[in-house]
């Protein structure tokens, strides 16, 4: 592949590979070893997490806005975004779209546990595979041709990781492939995407409140607690909006 956007569709098709293989291994596994499973990403997922938080740290970020103020706009980035997403009922609106999802491929609409599969499997995914150390930078690489070495070892990564989630989590990581295309070809097309307008204490800020989400998901995996992580979406919004506020304002 050779052409602007290369690593973007390289990752896509690594993650739809995946998934649809993840799916039909899954059917196949008895529950205590999709629970294992499920441990596992868990686990994984709080790496990706902590990996991503750092990026408060980041001397760009740092530079931009002074020394105490990184973790507060992290903060306010991810109170403020709940609670947007709470009053817009994004956790709600997902689980009615599971519902009609599961309709679409024939599994009913009143399986509520299968809703909440659906769920996990999206959000975990998607986040997982959007929100990171490699993806942004990597696809503004992708974007005005400089390469795509960052996406393609992301796109190794998400491809072994994508058939673990779908064999637990099913057609929802499937439907991440999405998620990639829309949210890395927004980043990737040069003059057009946000990924034109970020700078890089803007992207750290942005990829730390990620990585917060992040943990909200592994304890959902854990089984440790329910957080609405659907509704704390809209704090990637907020956070490089916060940043460029703080940077205004300074």
């Amino acid at each position: 592949m050779d052409f602007i956007g290369a690593g973007t569709v390289l990752n896509v098709l690594t993650v739809i590979a995946g998934a649809l293989l993840g799916m039909v291994i899954g059917g196949r596994l008895p529950e205590h070893t999709r629970d294992v499973v499920t441990d596992c990403l868990g686990s994984v997922t709080l790496l990706m997490a902590g990996l991503s938080v750092m990026d408060v740290t980041a001397p760009a970020l740092r530079d931009a806005v002074g020394s105490g103020a990184p973790v507060l706009i992290v903060r306010g980035s991810l109170i403020l975004g709940s609670v947007v997403g709470s009053l817009l009922g994004i956790e709600r609106w997902l689980g009615t779209l599971a519902g009609r999802v599961q309709s679409l491929v024939g599994r009913g609409t009143d399986d509520s546990e299968g809703r909440e599969r659906f769920i996990e499997g999206w959000l975990t995914a998607s986040l997982l595979f959007c929100v990171g150390p490699l993806t942004i930078p990597g696809s503004l690489d992708d974007g005005p041709g400089r390469g795509i070495d960052k996406l393609a070892l992301k796109s190794v990564l998400d491809g072994f990781a994508a058939p673990a989630f779908a064999s637990t989590f099913g057609v929802g990581v499937l439907l991440s492939a999405v998620s990639v295309a829309v949210i890395r070809g927004s980043l990737t097309v040069p003059g057009v995407g946000p990924g034109a307008l970020l700078p890089d204490p803007h992207i750290a800020a942005l990829t730390a409140t990620g990585g917060l989400i992040l943990v909200g998901i592994a304890l959902r995996l854990l089984r440790i607690r329910q957080i609405p992580v659907g509704d704390m979406l809209p704090a990637l919004i907020v956070a490089p909006l916060l940043t460029q506020l703080v940077v205004s304002l300074g």
